[in-house]
């Protein structure tokens, strides 16, 4: 049984029988009872080495509810808390931690560190970016870049993402 089944939600969200239409009804159950908690989650691992999108579950919920400032808000924080754990992963982490347990590889590394180098503090406002982001933040811990500095600007990348598919998401509903 999955964790989320027997910790999160009741029984009935999750069905067996294959019916796309029941499943669509239980997703929208489990949205609107655990909503942002879940946006927060989502947006925190996102923002890990785990590959796993937040935008989806940020337009879902923007459609359901058109609550779009606390919808942003929520992805923001735990994505930029997500890219905290990451920057201290990097900066305190272990040579076993950031290759074996997260699995960055050589390669990754030293494409963000490139990327960084060639960029600077600004390389970080990228921190969204699908494949780099995640590295330009552990590259920040691994190079013990000031960590005010690297708060400005991945929260204000992370911000900009957020509000942008927010903006049109809500633009598509009008």
């Amino acid at each position: 049984m999955c964790l989320l089944k027997k910790c999160c939600a009741p029984e009935s969200y999750f069905s067996e029988s294959g019916n796309t239409s029941e499943q669509i009804n239980h997703m929208e159950n489990a949205l609107i009872n655990y909503g942002l908690p879940a946006l927060f989650v989502v947006s925190f691992l996102a923002a890990t080495l785990i590959p796993v999108g937040s935008e989806w579950l940020l337009v879902a919920f923007i459609i359901k509810t058109g609550n779009i400032e606390s919808a942003v808000t929520v992805a923001t924080l735990g994505n930029y808390l997500g890219a905290c754990t990451t920057y201290f992963i990097g900066a305190w982490g272990s040579v076993f931690l950031i290759k074996k347990v997260l699995g960055m590889d050589e390669n990754k590394l030293n494409r963000a560190t490139h990327f960084y180098n060639r960029y600077g503090s600004w390389s970080l406002l990228f921190s969204w970016v699908p494949i780099i982001g995640d590295p330009l933040c552990l590259v920040g811990g691994v190079l013990r870049l000031n960590f005010v500095l690297f708060s400005l600007f991945v929260f204000a990348g992370k911000l900009a993402r957020y509000s942008i598919v927010a903006a049109v998401t809500a633009g598509a509903l009008n």
